[in-house]
């Protein structure tokens, strides 16, 4: 990814995903429908990718219906420096754990840790997820690992 800044040294693509983020969180309120995920990258073009879920699942028409809110009001504020593609989707089933709300929720799901350098000789731990608190997670029958040893968790997808 491209690190561009703002006069301020705050990357811009951080500066545009806090500010969908709040813009797409008021226009989920009261749907019952989660944000779980804003990022504004640089690839061949530059993407615009906001993730939403609810507890049944997200459907087309989910994913549609934000998609053109959103895309009005960015229009409206000119919040993005770039040309973008804006895509809106559901953060999969193999999604990646963020928030102490996402932990709590998948408890007692099996989950692949992605570490910075290895622990016990694994980079890569995968297990069933006791708990998170915040600061250690927890996989049944290991250890506690420091949050600051994490580089990823996300849902394990047995194939």
């Amino acid at each position: 990814m491209i690190a561009i800044y703002d006069g301020g040294g705050m990357r811009v693509a951080n500066v545009v995903e806090k500010t969908v983020w709040e813009m797409a969180e008021q226009l989920l309120n009261g749907s019952g429908v989660e944000l779980v995920d804003v990022e504004y990258v640089k690839e061949k073009d530059w993407y615009l990718r906001v993730f939403i879920d609810k507890p049944e699942g997200i459907g087309i028409e989910d994913c549609q219906a934000l998609s053109e809110k959103l895309e009005s009001l960015l229009d409206a504020r000119d919040v993005v420096p770039d040309a973008y593609i804006l895509e809106v989707s559901s953060p999969g089933l193999d999604r990646v754990l963020k928030k102490t709300r996402d932990f709590e929720r998948e408890r007692g799901k099996t989950v692949e840790v992605s570490l910075y350098e290895p622990l016990e000789g694994e980079k890569l731990l995968v297990g069933t997820l006791e708990s998170f608190d915040g600061a250690t997670l927890k996989l049944e029958g290991r250890e506690p690992i420091p949050k600051e040893k994490i580089a990823q968790t996300r849902l394990h997808i047995e194939i």
